[in-house]
């Protein structure tokens, strides 16, 4: 199961790489902030239909929950419009690692003390390596 996870989560990531290609273009024509506009709109749109036909209908109510739980809607957005602003001027590559360096680096500090209700995850020499071996190549591709 894990190894399928895994596999789902690689795509996901080549997803966002394809996401980031088609904003740059879209931003320069209708604006940055249309552009990601249009990327909530239909994903509102659809993830709407799916809870229509698979979410559980018994399910706690959303604004009963924590309000700091809500950060992620300001993040999504976030993401989305620096994707659109930065792809054009730094590539696809250098923007998708750039990224991944900092989800990397802010991953490990999270798992570390186990922060926003994650279990524990010691940082060891292993994870430090990752992200020096990720550093590595944003600086070998940002020169290429």
């Amino acid at each position: 199961m894990q190894l399928i996870l895994i596999l789902i989560v690689i795509a996901g990531g080549m997803g966002l790489s394809v996401e980031a290609g088609l904003l740059g273009p879209l931003g320069g024509e209708v604006g940055d902030l249309w552009a990601t506009f249009s990327v909530f709109g239909v994903g509102a749109v659809l993830t709407f239909l799916l809870m229509l036909f698979f979410s559980p209908r018994n399910s706690p109510s959303f604004f009963a929950q924590p309000s700091w739980q809500l950060i992620g809607g300001v993040l999504g957005p976030v993401y989305v419009i620096i994707l659109t602003v930065a792809t054009p001027a730094i590539g696809i590559a250098m923007t998708m690692i750039g990224i991944l360096a900092g989800q990397v680096f802010k991953s490990l500090i999270i798992d570390h003390f186990g922060l926003l209700g994650t279990p524990h995850r010691k940082i060891d020499n292993k994870r430090i390596i990752a992200l020096i071996f990720i550093i590595a190549a944003l600086f070998m591709v940002a020169q290429g």
